[in-house]
């Protein structure tokens, strides 16, 4: 009988990390749910086990290197790795933004990711079939006004995505990007805006159904459900209103 695949999703207390563990959860995988946050992810491998899923919960911090090397150590053989941990801070002009909220954008959309995927590329090859998704932004292909830090931090994880497929191409691992546009989730804006509830509300002011999680993470399961030969390598995906960073239909 044939080993139930694992998923390890990051960022996997809220949004689309939850929605993702929830969606790779119900199409068979057993998933391991990693974040900072260790009671809400507890909460959501509870969720998914009572409704007779399998889900871990895993408390981890993506920035540091010797914690995900460790966590790295259980895995043999991976299916799947979702890299979702990441998020921007401010929105600030180039000119007068802050260099530590640069950082940390940086530190967690680029560099996070580089740990994961490195300390799980050997069980992710080891599989025979392993697939890295890589959730990136539409701030990864184009700049947009007050979006300076987390678009460089977006364009850096775009950017080792591209390097990483050209790189392993020839072995059994697959490298495929998700770049969303507009979604509304809880926390995203919120955290960017630094708990302002209404600079948050803002940006979704006007716009008839901005993405959610759930279809995100629809788009991810998709994609990691295709044939072993098939490599999304980039998908583009945002609401109908948007259609650009930059042009967004409001009915205000």
């Amino acid at each position: 009988m044939a080993a139930t695949p694992i998923a390890v999703i990051t960022g996997a207390s809220s949004g689309i990390g939850a929605a993702t563990a929830r969606r790779l959860a119900a199409a068979g995988f057993r998933v391991v749910l990693t974040a900072r946050r260790k009671d809400r992810i507890e909460a959501l491998a509870a969720e998914l086990t009572e409704a007779g899923l399998q889900a871990t919960a895993y408390a981890l911090d993506v920035t540091d290197r010797a914690a995900v090397d460790e966590f790295a150590t259980a895995f043999r053989s991976l299916a799947v790795l979702v890299n979702n941990a990441g998020g921007a801070l401010g929105a600030d002009p180039v000119a007068t933004g802050d260099p530590a909220d640069w950082r940390q954008m940086y530190e967690t959309n680029v560099i996070g990711t580089l740990n994961v995927t490195q300390a799980l590329l050997p069980a992710l090859t080891a599989s025979g079939d392993g697939t890295i998704v890589i959730l990136s932004s539409t701030a990864a292909l184009s700049s947009y006004e007050g979006g300076g830090g987390y678009v460089a931090a977006k364009h850096g994880e775009h950017v080792l995505a591209e390097t990483l497929r050209l790189e392993i191409v020839g072995t059994p691992v697959r490298v495929i990007e998700v770049a969303p546009g507009m979604v509304r989730t809880e926390e995203f804006a919120t955290t960017r805006f630094r708990g302002d509830t209404e600079k948050a509300a803002k940006v979704y002011a006007g716009v008839d159904a901005p993405l959610t999680a759930e279809d995100v993470a629809d788009t991810i399961g998709w994609a990691v459900t295709r044939p072993s030969h098939v490599n999304i390598d980039l998908l583009v995906v945002r609401p109908r209103a948007q259609a650009s960073n930059t042009k967004v239909h409001r009915t205000l």
